[in-house]
């Protein structure tokens, strides 16, 4: 796999016209030779290459139980905490960046997590395309980029028409989780969630909660408090409300 996969990929997320939008700028940074191996010797156990049909993951990971999603996990330390903690559920991580997704792989070997996997591609098009809908118990998505300019908005991956699809891949009694330190990204959130059908706020509407404890404070999280930053997580319940 090479560092250029991601972005010969198709372009998701927003129509502009007849252009597409993508709701991340792939910056690569720094990509180790550790990384390097850890695409060469743990991609054939952890990972999953972008095949664009439905997948059967009571085959992947050999055996049948809920099964959790996290889109953009960064450099995975969210997703390897709680796969340490919750050997119960199956773990699919996405994430474009590659330095993330290799450090990822090599925590992952050395704990021995053989419930969690991987992509490397858009999240949208694996949704769409790879998972079944009603398949998922939760989908996360922690501090996606906030595109916090008024002209980028269109670029914020939390738009009606993507959490539409995010209620139609959660199981009946699923929940969404998603977490955000933009004051202005939690209230497009709101804006945007609260009106969608089959999901109900937990705390309300405009409402959210203290932060799970599923979920761990990260070093740049305790910075940023410690600067007076706020965060916010939001947690939303699959209700029986029609979809369409």
């Amino acid at each position: 796999m090479s560092d250029n996969d991601a972005t010969d990929k198709k372009p998701f997320t927003v129509v502009e016209g007849q252009r597409q939008i993508r709701s991340f700028v792939l910056r690569q940074g720094r990509f180790t030779p550790a990384q390097q191996r850890a695409f060469d010797e743990r991609w054939p156990r952890f990972g999953l290459d972008y095949s664009g049909e439905t997948r059967d993951f009571d085959a992947v990971f050999g055996r049948k139980a809920k099964r959790v999603v996290e889109i953009g996990f960064g450099n995975g330390e969210a997703l390897r905490f709680a796969a340490k903690q919750d050997p119960s559920r199956d773990y699919i991580g996405i994430e474009v960046h590659a330095p993330g997704v290799g450090r990822l792989l090599n925590w992952l070997a050395e704990d021995g997590s053989d419930h969690v996997r991987l992509y490397r591609h858009d999240a949208v098009e694996v949704l769409e395309n790879e998972i079944a809908d009603g398949s998922l118990d939760e989908i996360r998505i922690y501090f996606p980029d906030p595109w916090h300019k008024k002209r980028h908005h269109k670029r914020r991956l939390v738009q009606p028409e993507f959490a539409a699809m995010l209620v139609r891949k959660l199981a009946t009694d699923g929940r969404l989780h998603l977490a955000t330190d933009w004051e202005g990204y939690a209230e497009h959130m709101w804006d945007v969630l609260d009106a969608t059908p089959g999901l109900s706020n937990r705390a309300g509407p405009r409402g959210h909660v203290p932060r799970p404890a599923w979920r761990p404070q990260t070093h740049f999280e305790t910075r940023g408090q410690k600067l007076g930053h706020g965060v916010w997580d939001l947690l939303y319940d699959r209700t029986n409300a029609v979809v369409t």
